[in-house]
């Protein structure tokens, strides 16, 4: 079994696949994550399978929800006239995540299987409410984007399961949404600390408010704090700041080559600001 490699043309492949081999096996789709570790010879799976041929890729409406299968790259995801409709915060993130050639292989479902506490597309589907379709020979399951992640490079994904597709539910009139990121350079950066914000806007006042935020814990997180801002003025500069420092208290953030925990809890607390401030 050494060294297997299968190239799987449909999603009950890919299951009975995994069913058969379970944690023996890797899935590779853009390769942008898993082919560095291989290269390296940091992971060397006995079974590889390939799944870019298997149906993953779609983009669609249903009913008012928003689809997107696991294998659509983060270029598809930024050229849709739907996601920038439905869901801008998601393409705008993607947008943000890379070089134009990472983009171009790099997958959705692969941005959130590999599960880094700084991906940009895991910050994004946490802010808009997404639920995730696992599947398996056994069936399917979903589970809420803010249960999925578990920890570095961790998720509730069984080892005979694969991510299908991510669904993000229809947003209210008037809803706002902002993505920022803070890195090492001005480009093509893994993010120090990355924000989505999704806010209603009920005339003056907010409504109904969600934050995420990375690279600032374990693993992506909602903000707490975020339901504080519902039924108050919109723009208040003392709501805003209160908020951004009740965020910045929920982070766990750590020492790393890229950022000491103490930058990351003060940008934490800069950033939140400045994208409620550019939301209004």
């Amino acid at each position: 079994m050494e060294g297997e490699f299968y190239s799987a043309t449909s999603v009950s492949e890919v299951c009975d696949l995994l069913a058969k081999y379970g944690d023996k096996a890797r899935l590779l789709a853009g390769g942008t994550d898993l082919m560095v570790l291989i290269n390296r010879r940091l992971l060397l799976p006995p079974v590889l399978i390939y799944i870019g041929n298997s149906g993953l890729n779609y983009i669609k409406q249903d009913g008012g929800n928003l689809v997107i299968g696991a294998g659509t790259t983060f270029t598809e995801i930024v050229k849709s006239d739907l996601v920038n409709q439905k869901a801008p915060v998601l393409a705008r993130a993607v947008k943000m995540a890379g070089s134009p050639a990472i983009r171009n292989a790099a997958t959705l479902g692969g941005n959130l299987a590999n599960a880094s506490p700084a991906a940009d597309g895991a910050v994004a589907i946490l802010a808009l409410g997404a639920k995730l379709k696992l599947v398996s020979k056994a069936g399917e399951r979903w589970v809420n984007g803010a249960d999925y992640f578990v920890g570095p490079g961790q998720t509730v994904i069984k080892p005979d399961e694969l991510l299908q597709e991510i669904v993000i539910p229809a947003q209210p009139d008037g809803v706002k949404m902002g993505y920022r990121k803070l890195g090492q350079r001005k480009a093509e950066i893994c993010a120090v600390v990355s924000v989505a914000i999704v806010v209603e806007a009920k005339n003056g006042s907010y409504g109904k408010a969600t934050i995420a935020m990375g690279s600032v814990a374990p693993k992506p997180i909602l903000i707490k704090a975020a339901d504080q801002l519902a039924g108050q003025k919109r723009g208040d500069a003392a709501l805003i700041q209160h908020v951004a420092d009740a965020a910045a208290a929920e982070t766990q953030p750590i020492d790393d080559i890229r950022a000491s925990a103490w930058y990351r809890r003060k940008a934490s607390s800069a950033i939140v600001k400045q994208t409620l401030e550019w939301l209004g």
